[in-house]
């Protein structure tokens, strides 16, 4: 088994910011893996709030046995990005080998559309009105915010976008009190769900509080080991193959928390098609779906992922798997 890692830069359309930083460029690594004369291949997206680095990543995918089975990678890689790209290049290659996609070898039913979330990057309140104008024929739409002053952005993008559903994204910026004092103006918004309105190790606060809009667990999420802790904080999971280590534990974490009590959500680093279409598979009948990382970019991979009315298409199998 050969293993061949390389450092991409695929260029943003935009400025993209959310309360963590700005960028213009996403940076992820390809895998390849080679067994004889087929190659799969997978992509992964390190993210320096894990404290992963394109390097540090690469370290730990370079550092793999010579020959390994899938199942084995679970407990030579802990979840996190290195895992994700290894685990997702060798479902590809499972899949050239035998003939078949990757949903008959993992037992699913043949994926479909899902409408996705397009992502507004977080902005001024008339900048994120007129992105919000400029992608109201979409019919969800995603907003960053965490910011001590986030309500005018707030007001700015449902005028913008009066008939979209909108779903917030914190990234952990707010505080327990900022999260209470804006709960109420979430409902008369029509705001549909909260994305990790509080810092991971201080989202106990959650517990008792009234939660008038769904709240999903992101950045408190990242396998199935995640679970026990957020039972009476979060109505919704958001899962991420980047997190989860690929797309064997994000199946497994997407049934055992559907069977914990929670809903499910599908999101994404931001990266190529060919990270979103592993995930095209475990969105299949998720409440939200944010797989829009191609959108966000001004270059992508061969044999894209349609995007069209009906949302997010599962991929080619000339793409992956």
């Amino acid at each position: 088994m050969q293993i061949d890692v390389t450092a991409d830069t695929l260029k943003l359309a935009q400025v993209f910011t959310i309360s963590r930083g700005s960028r213009t460029e996403a940076k992820v690594l390809t895998v390849r893996v080679t067994e004889g004369v087929v190659t799969g291949w997978g992509e992964c997206v390190p993210y320096a709030r894990y404290d992963e680095t394109l390097e540090s990543v690469t370290a730990e995918i370079n550092g793999l046995p010579d020959n390994f089975t899938r199942a084995a990678l679970y407990d030579l890689l802990p979840a996190g990005a290195a895992r994700n790209a290894v685990d997702c290049a060798l479902w590809d290659l499972e899949a050239k080998r035998a003939g078949k996609r990757v949903w008959e070898l993992a037992g699913l039913t043949a994926p479909g559309p899902e409408i996705t979330a397009y992502t507004l990057s977080l902005d001024e309140p008339e900048a994120m009105r007129a992105q919000a104008a400029k992608h109201s024929y979409r019919p969800l739409l995603k907003i960053k915010l965490g910011t001590p002053d986030d309500m005018p952005r707030l007001e700015a993008v449902r005028a913008g976008a009066p008939d979209a559903t909108i779903i917030i994204d914190a990234n952990e910026g707010w505080s327990a009190e900022v999260y209470a004092d804006l709960a109420p103006h979430l409902v008369r918004l029509g705001v549909a769900l909260v994305e990790q309105p509080l810092p991971a190790g201080d989202d106990d606060a959650l517990l008792g509080m009234d939660r008038p809009v769904p709240v999903c667990a992101d950045e408190s999420c990242h396998d199935r080991a995640s679970l026990p802790g957020l039972k009476g904080k979060y109505d919704v999971v958001n899962i991420k193959l980047d997190k989860t280590g690929g797309l064997t534990e994000a199946l497994a974490l997407r049934d055992a928390a559907r069977a914990e009590g929670f809903d499910v959500m599908v999101g994404c680093m931001v990266g190529s098609s060919l990270a979103m279409a592993p995930a095209t598979l475990v969105a299949q009948g998720a409440k939200v779906v944010d797989l829009d990382g191609p959108l966000l970019l001004a270059e992508d991979r061969d044999n894209a992922l349609k995007f069209d009315g009906a949302g997010v298409h599962p991929p080619a199998a000339a793409l992956w798997g």
